[in-house]
């Protein structure tokens, strides 16, 4: 699940999936802009088969900072 969340993520950036690590940021590391932010969250629904609840989960979205951030939160809805 982590290699394609990072392949995903990689269609968005300049740097290779495999040199993506959790400590990175989507904005100051991937350089992700807001509206690259949301496509890839509507990519991981669609890849991963889930919908994010944003209503409920607002807080946790506007958290996520860097790509473990998001892998947990990913991983909350997939487990």
């Amino acid at each position: 699940m982590e290699e394609r969340f990072k392949e995903l993520a990689a269609q968005y950036c300049t740097i290779d999936a495999k040199d993506i690590t959790n400590d990175m940021t989507f904005r100051d590391d991937l350089g992700f802009s807001s509206l690259d932010l949301m496509t890839f969250l509507g990519d991981l629904e669609d890849e991963f088969d889930t919908e994010f609840e944003l209503g409920d989960d607002e807080q946790k979205l506007s958290n996520m900072r860097t790509v473990g951030d998001a892998i947990e939160f990913l991983k909350s809805y997939i487990d």
